[in-house]
Parts: C-alpha cells; structure tokens; sequence
C-alpha cells in the first residue's frame, strides 16, 4: 500500500543534512520510475518558479506522484512519501509562458521532511537503495515470467509494439526490469506507485506480473464485449434485409398489408377488456375499416380512433398502498407539516381498506380534493408525494389559461386532427384509470365565445356523473369515478361556486418561520448542496443564518424565494470553494449578509408605545404573520373620522364601528358623553404603501380611541387581534398560528386573542406557547380591562346602566 508523507515527522537535522534537501515538484498523473525519461509540462506556479530558480550547475530534484490529481494546488500531505531523484536534461519555453521538461529518473528516495514550502515544495530526502544477489534462481524464474506476462501484453495491447518487448529483453537486472515494464503499462498511478514504493526486489517483480496479466484480461474483457456489440449490429441489420425481403415476397402473393394491420387492431381492441358498448363501438368502427381504401383520408381518421380506444386503461388499475404507516412516512418524508392534508388522505385509504375487506369487488370512489392557499407552499408537489404514498400513477393537467371547452371534452372528429380532450389524454398516458390527476390553477381557468372550461369540468369532478364521462371525440363513456382527482389553486373566490360545491377545499394557510426552518434543514439545504456541485461537509447552515434569510431577504408564505436564496449563497460558496479550497463555510447571520448584500425587508420591531393612542395589533398576509401598529390622532374640528393607510372598505367599517362603540359608552370609560363634537380624529396605519383589509383590526382600533381620549398608555408589550360588534362583542378570526409566531418572532410577550380563538392554541408549537402570555376577550370590557387597565371601569357601570335602561 502507498503511504502518505506525515508532516509531524521529527527528523534530526544532521540527518537531513547528510541526507540532501532537495527541490520537490509534484506530478499529476504520473509516476517517475529510475533510469525513465519522460517529458513533464509545467504550467503551475510552483513549479514554474522552481524551474526557473534551478541551479544550473545543479539539476537534481526530487519528483513525486500526487494522490489525487485533480488538486491543483496540492498540499504536503497530498503527495505519496516516496518519489524518484531526478535530472532535468532540457527545458523548453512554451507560447502560452508556460515550460516543458526532459527529466530522467536516476533512483528511488523516501521523503524524511519538507523544509520549504515558498515559493515552491523543498524536501531533505534519503536514498533507497536496492541490493540484488545474482544468481538467486527463485529471482530468475520470476524474471522470465515477467518477459512472457509482458510479451503476452504487447499481443493485445494496441498502444504497445514487438520494439518495447525488445527494449525489456536488454535488461538483465530484475528491479529495473519491473520499474521499465510497469512505466510502460497503461495502469493507474495508484498501481504504478505501489511498484515504485516496493523495497524488496522479488515482491516487485510479482506484483508487476499480477499488474499484467490484470491488463491482459481487461483489453481481452474490452475486445470480447466490442465483439458482441458487432455481433447484434449484424443482427439487426441481417432482420431489417429479412424483413424487407417479406414484404417483397407478400407484394408478390398479392397479400394485403392492411389485412394484417386490421388484425393486430382487431386483437388489441379484445385485448383491452373495454366495456360493452365501447368495444361494440370499436368492432363497428372496424368492420368500416376494413372497406375503405388504404390510400383515402378517412382510413387514417377511423384507425387513429380505433386505436385510441384500443389504448385507453379501461380495466387496468394498480393496487392501492394498503399499509398506513408506509404511507404516512412517505408523505413525511416528502413534505414537512400539512399535518391536515396528510390526515385526510390516510382517512381515504383507511376507508378503502375497511371497504375492500368487506366487499373486495366493491367500488370506493376516489375523494375530489381542492388545495388552495398562496404559491410555494407545496401544493403540486403534495400531489406527487399522495400518489406515491398510495402507489398510484400521476398525471396533472395545467389549467392556467384555457378557454376552450374542447380542451376538456376534445373535438368531435368531424374535425380535420380532431383528439380527445386533455383528461382522457392524460388518463392514456397514466396507464392506469385509478391516476392521482391533479388539476393545476384551476382559479386561474378562462373562458370565451368557444365556450366555459369551468362548466365542462363539473361533469368531471361531479362523483354522482362522472362514472360515465362522455368525450366529443370517443362519444363511448368512460368511467373517471376511480380517478382521484386534487385541485390547486391561489384564490378560492376566483373558482366558480358550482365547481366549489363539487370539491373539498382544503386551505393550505402558508407556513411558519419554524417550520419554513425545518423544511429547509431537510429538504431545500441538501437538494442545492447537491444541485451546486457541494458536498455536505463543504458547508454548514446554521438556524441563524437561515432564520436571516426568511426575515430579511424574504416574503413568502411558502418557500419557493427561499430556495432561490439559498440558491443563491450556496454559489458563492461554490465559488470561494474553488478559488481558495478553504475549510468548511459556515453560513451564519453575518456571512449571510456577505453574501447578499444589505437586507431587502425588515420587521417592524415591537416599540414599546410611549404616547397615548398607539396600539400593536396582529395581521395576516400571503406571506405569512406580521405586527402593524394602529395610531391613533385627535384635534380641533367638528367631529370627523379621518382613515388613511390604504385601507379596505371592512377595515374602515370597523373603524367607524369602534367609534360609535366609545361614543354610545362614553360615560363607562370615564368620558363626557359629546367629548368628540368638537374634535376631530385620524387613524393611520403604517405602512401607507401597502393595502390593508379584514375586521381582525377592530380590536386594535377600538383601544387605540380608548387610549388616546382617555389619555392612558397601552399596556407594554401587548398585541391584540379581533372583530368587533356594535353589541361590544369580539368575535373570532383566522390566522391565529400565523399571527402568534409572527408576534414571536419580533419579541412580543402578551396577546390578546377574542375568546373564540382559545382553541386555535392547539395548532401553536409549544416551545412558542411557553414563551407568552395569552389574554381572551368576549367583550370590549374585557379588552380594556387587559389593555388599559388604568381605566376603573367599575366606577361609572352603575351610572351607565341607568342610562342604559
């Protein structure tokens, strides 16, 4: 075996001395052998200088095999421990400022320790020397199996000639007889050093004839399987000359080839196991086949139809994963979280499985499913992982941009190149008519004077109608009731009602940072690793660095700018990797900031609020949770209420409803009952550039007029989210897990949540939970006595409920 220089080598100095120290080059992709003359190019720094800084007196260097040499660079401790004492004979100057050299090896040495390492390698060396016995028969028999092993090679190898074979026969002694051999051999360095490194005469002659008769039989492998690669090119093309001399010999008899094409159609079509109409149809159409003339248009039109229905799966189905537990780690290992759409999906199975043990002949109907919810949260790709979960073909069907109706239901075929619509088409190319199908964009579906795709794909996705979906091409029904069917789209209110009815809407509300974290480490991280030309041990990710890229490089609810991010850091990377060939790179915070420069989007840091007024409420956007804060402005007027901040037309309605709310209870929150009369009032919400909706800022809004004409701060540190009522009421909203991460993650420690939403808690990380402190509110008493609790309300409540009644 080869044995590595080790650089923490002690080696007494007069040793090294006495020994030599001697200019070291290494090569790439071969190895110096004694009394061998080769020419070396020399492009790399290193060994350009060490040519030029050569003592013209004194030629002698040290040359030395690298282990790997793809390196260009290499390191001490990528070049082998021996090597060969050498003189340069002749240096040429090349056009590119490159040089060429003539070396010649003059003996083998073992490297004791490198002594220079600028601008080139230097090295104190020691000789090997080798001593021969003469006349050791043992010794001779082995040199006469070396001559016959090499002049066995030179009969098959073609790069070697009866003038090398004459070369060894002039070499009486054996160790130089191994090393000239070898030199001539086609073998990898690793082999050829081994003979380099091999000390004792007789075991390098044995291990240059094993290197041999190791070559002999690969070129022998190589000419056989060459062999036979001829052999079956001469096969086919003795089966095509057969062949063409049999349609010669039926043209002669007067056969008919459209005889034979009708039959092959004829047992394909009973083949097929169609149902009884449709392979009544089929014969039908077979029997016309037979009495049109080949060379008429209407034969090829009747045969591609009868061909299509020939290839359609009508019978052939696959079996359903019956396992649960292989299916649920399958889609685990796929997807991260989506915890509710993995639930129903195993249901199904569950269900089917129960079902075909009760009635094994029985149908279950595949569930029409519709994933909606905003891009790049993985709902395509769910749909490949359900149906390699449940070990069934998929096919998908994007319907972004269609407008014909034929695209759906095809072209009657009194059409020129009319085809079946794209959901039979698919099927066919499924194979199988139990296909996971997913229907892509399907809110994005169009329609125009050629008719409403949407209205087509009711009959599809209607489980009471489509056992027996009729095509305008094949006009036979075909049952797509096995078919499971998965929608996808970004905005529910673009889908058609009717279409809505016909489908489970599953929300697909976008992940959390935690989890955007998570799917990351196991998915997106290794995939660009791979993808980059990385290895895993070339670069680390940590949390921090990754949670960088979420909140300052992007906004998404899912993680399809996320990958293209880490995209994007890992071919810096790649880069330094190739420039420097440093240790590992490990992506943190700062080094992500290296990379990408400044930051695109920053959170909104949760200030304390030191005026009356300024409220921290909680929103939900596409991506993902955020805080905005609510402010609050009164001066001189007539009693106006001024919005800004782009708001929506609900947001604004539950500003005014938060007003008329402290007006009509004016006195139980301490205040003159006409104290707006002569004030007017502005509430904005920063930021002015981006729209803002939703009855979820009532709350927030509410306390925000409270504060300011009460003049009492907030509570420190509070956010708030909820609908408001006229009735003093707060009423449940949406996007609680979202809201309480966000608030989370930009250091927020109590939320106030409507009483309603109690239960949303579940669907909280705990690690998340254990973190804040969680208020519910049923009414606006509540509310205040949580966010403002110097108002003592209990004071004026006896006053206010004489004005009540």
């Amino acid at each position: 075996m080869s044995e590595k220089f080790d650089k923490d080598t002690i080696v007494d100095p007069k040793d090294i001395k006495s020994a030599g120290s001697y200019p070291v080059m290494p090569l790439r992709n071969t190895v110096l052998f004694p009394q061998q003359v080769i020419p070396i190019y020399i492009g790399r720094e290193r060994s350009l200088k060490l040519i030029e800084e050569l003592d013209p007196k004194d030629k002698h260097i040290v040359v030395v095999a690298q282990e790997d040499g793809s390196i260009e660079d290499p390191k001490t401790t990528d070049l082998y421990a021996y090597g060969t004492f050498a003189v340069v004979l002749k240096v040429f100057d090349m056009p590119d400022n490159s040089k060429s050299a003539i070396v010649q090896g003059v003996h083998r040495v073992k490297i004791l320790s490198y002594t220079k390492e600028d601008p080139y390698y230097a090295a104190a060396v020691e000789k090997i020397g080798t001593e021969e016995v003469n006349g050791d028969v043992e010794l001779d028999a082995l040199k006469n199996n070396l001559h016959n092993a090499f002049n066995e090679l030179v009969k098959v190898a073609p790069n070697l000639t009866e003038e090398h074979s004459g070369m060894l026969t002039n070499i009486q002694k054996a160790s130089r007889l191994a090393d000239r051999a070898i030199s001539l051999v086609t073998v990898p360095n690793a082999e050829k050093q081994d003979i380099l490194e091999e000390l004792d005469i007789k075991k390098r002659v044995e291990k240059s004839i094993k290197i041999i008769n190791a070559e002999i039989q690969r070129i022998k492998l190589g000419e056989e399987i060459q062999s036979e690669v001829q052999d079956e090119i001469a096969k086919s093309q003795r089966e095509y000359y057969l062949r063409e001399q049999m349609k010669a010999i039926r043209k002669e008899l007067g056969e008919d080839e459209s005889s034979v094409e009708i039959k092959e159609l004829e047992d394909r079509v009973k083949k097929a196991k169609m149902t009884e109409e449709a392979e009544k149809v089929a014969l039908k159409e077979l029997d016309r086949l037979t009495k049109i003339p080949t060379q008429s248009p209407e034969y090829s039109v009747a045969r591609t139809y009868i061909e299509w229905l020939a290839d359609l799966p009508w019978s052939k189905s696959t079996e359903d994963q019956i396992n649960i537990e292989a299916a649920k780690k399958i889609l685990d290992e796929d997807h991260y979280g989506l915890d509710k759409v993995k639930e129903r999906i195993l249901e199904y199975l569950a269900v089917r499985n129960l079902k075909q043990k009760k009635d094994p002949n029985g149908i279950v109907r595949g569930p029409i499913l519709c994933f909606a919810g905003p891009p790049g949260v993985g709902k395509t790709s769910l749909g490949r992982s359900i149906a390699r979960a449940m070990g069934r073909e998929f096919v998908r069907l994007s319907l972004g941009g269609v407008r014909d109706e034929a695209e759906i239901r095809g072209h009657r075929r009194t059409y020129i190149g009319a085809l079946p619509g794209r959901i039979i088409q698919s099927v066919k190319k499924a194979g199988s008519n139990n296909p996971i199908f997913m229907l892509d964009e399907i809110d994005k579906i169009g329609n125009d004077f050629r008719g409403d795709p949407s209205s087509a794909l009711l009959e599809v996705l209607d489980p009471e109608q489509n056992y027996s979906f009729s095509d305008h091409y094949l006009e036979v029904d075909f049952d797509l009731s096995k078919v499971m069917f998965i929608a996808t789209g970004n905005y529910k209110d673009a889908i058609p009602p009717a279409l809505q009815d016909r489908m489970e809407i599953l929300d697909f509300s976008g992940y959390i940072e935690d989890e955007k974290i998570k799917i990351a480490q196991r998915h997106l991280i290794p995939k660009q690793i791979d993808e980059n030309g990385l290895l895993k041990k070339d670069v680390s990710f940590e949390v921090a660095g990754i949670k960088e890229l979420l909140r300052s490089y992007t906004r998404e609810a899912g993680v399809r700018n996320l990958e293209r991010e880490i995209a994007n850091v890992l071919r810096k990377v790649a880069r330094d990797k190739v420039e420097s060939d440093g240790d590992v790179i490990k992506i943190n915070k700062n080094k992500v900031n290296d990379y990408l420069g400044a930051p695109r989007f920053y959170s909104e840091i949760a200030e304390r609020a030191t005026k009356p007024g300024i409220v921290i409420g909680l929103a939900w956007t596409l991506a993902g949770g955020d805080i905005l804060f609510i402010e609050a402005s009164r001066m001189k007027g007539t009693g106006k209420l001024s919005l800004t901040g782009k708001l929506g037309d609900v947001m604004k309605e539950s500003a005014s409803a938060a007003l008329s709310y402290v007006r009509s209870h004016a006195t139980l929150f301490g205040l003159d009952e006409d104290f707006y009369k002569d004030t007017d009032i502005h509430i904005h919400v920063p930021a002015g550039a981006i729209p803002k909706d939703g009855p979820s800022a009532g709350v927030g809004i509410f306390t925000a007029l409270v504060s300011l004409f009460t003049e009492k701060l907030v509570a420190d540190g509070l956010a708030m989210t909820g609908e408001i009522t006229l009735r003093g009421n707060v009423l449940p909203i949406g996007g609680v897990k979202e809201k309480v991460t966000a608030a989370h993650r930009l250091g927020i420690k109590t939320i106030m949540l409507p009483e309603h939403n109690q239960k949303d808690l579940e669907d909280i990380p705990e690690h998340i939970k254990k973190d804040l402190k969680f208020h519910f509110a049923s009414d606006m008493k509540d509310v205040v006595k949580f966010a403002i609790p110097e108002i003592k309300m209990n004071d004026v409540k006896k006053g206010t409920a004489k004005k009540e009644k």
